[in-house]
């Protein structure tokens, strides 16, 4: 299976999961899975010279400002507000960039990410007494499936390291999912903004200690152009405009027509990896992308009667 037939073999399978959204919400939800779909590459291009954490750091700081002084709170307690930015941004960027500058291609950065699908459900199963539905195992142990194929034919310059670093993000945000599910809140734009104040703190304070002052200082000063263009592309494109443009599609249309369009985020990052970096997969990856793709399709897959209230659990939409 080589790299064009499984892109177009992933774009058919998410294509004929969603419901019938009109032509121009379905091409601003392609436009908005191809702008967190080449983050990937965006991020990998920008991070050379500089600590994954301090540019992290830097993108969030971009998320708050100057966004925080127009966009209005949340209504929500601080404590809901404050556990979202911990695990959704913190904990699960934070987890990205390091595995990335490990040497995680952005391509299998992207796809091994929607492991938060397989997460959430567990996840809810136990602390929220969420009963999975038969859709959900199946699509679990699919997509473990396709994950331990992954892992086991990983390239030679992906280290294992690398790997659980990503899956410990993607860890991370599936307990984000859980709180925001717990709380009812909803994932608007304000969210985005107002949980990621406590944020850039923490992983700039987590830099200085980790790869010391000097190197910090020496990276700050030396903030290369790709640096700056790369952080403003992460900050306001994929998270302003693009959770902008997909709330308001959330807002009109059924998750279930518009959370599949997610899928086509990894595919665009590992053409774009492809084609610009040169970064193909190997079989097995491609194998174990597909089947966890597949998994993540059968997870998110509305009942076909109303369940018990509180049975179904309804998976947040996120991305890079």
């Amino acid at each position: 299976m080589d790299t064009p037939i499984f892109i177009h073999w992933c774009f058919i399978l998410v294509c004929r999961s969603l419901g019938l959204m009109n032509l121009r919400d379905s091409l601003l939800a392609a436009l908005v899975a191809t702008i967190w779909g080449f983050n990937f590459v965006v991020i990998d291009w920008g991070m050379h010279g500089v600590p994954p954490l301090l540019f992290a750091a830097a993108r969030f700081t971009l998320v708050v400002l100057p966004a925080v002084f127009f966009v209005p709170r949340p209504v929500a307690p601080w404590r809901t507000v404050v556990a979202v930015g911990v695990f959704m941004s913190l904990g699960q960027f934070g987890f990205l960039y390091v595995a990335m500058d490990a040497g995680l291609t952005p391509g299998l950065a992207a796809l091994v990410l929607q492991a938060q699908v397989i997460f959430t459900v567990v996840i809810a199963a136990g602390v929220l007494r969420e009963r999975p539905t038969r859709a959900q195992v199946v699509g679990v142990a699919l997509g473990t499936a396709g994950l331990v194929v992954v892992a086991l034919g990983r390239g030679g310059h992906v280290t294992a390291a690398a790997l659980s670093l990503c899956l410990l993000g993607a860890l991370s945000w599936g307990i984000g999912n859980v709180v925001s599910r717990a709380s009812r809140i909803s994932g608007g734009l304000s969210l985005t903004v107002w949980s990621a104040v406590v944020v850039p703190v923490p992983l700039f304070a987590l830099s200085l200690l980790l790869d010391g002052p000097t190197e910090v200082g020496s990276a700050l000063g030396s903030f290369s152009w790709q640096a700056g263009l790369s952080t403003l592309y992460t900050a306001a494109l994929a998270s302003l405009v693009g959770y902008g443009i997909f709330n308001s599609l959330l807002s009109r249309n059924p998750s279930s027509y518009v959370v599949p369009w997610v899928l086509l985020a990894p595919v665009v990052a590992m053409a774009s990896a492809w084609l610009l970096l040169d970064q193909q997969p190997t079989s097995a990856e491609l194998l174990g992308g597909a089947v966890l793709i597949v998994g993540v399709l059968v997870a998110m897959r509305p009942a076909r009667r109303a369940p018990a209230r509180g049975a179904q659990l309804d998976i947040p939409a996120h991305a890079a």
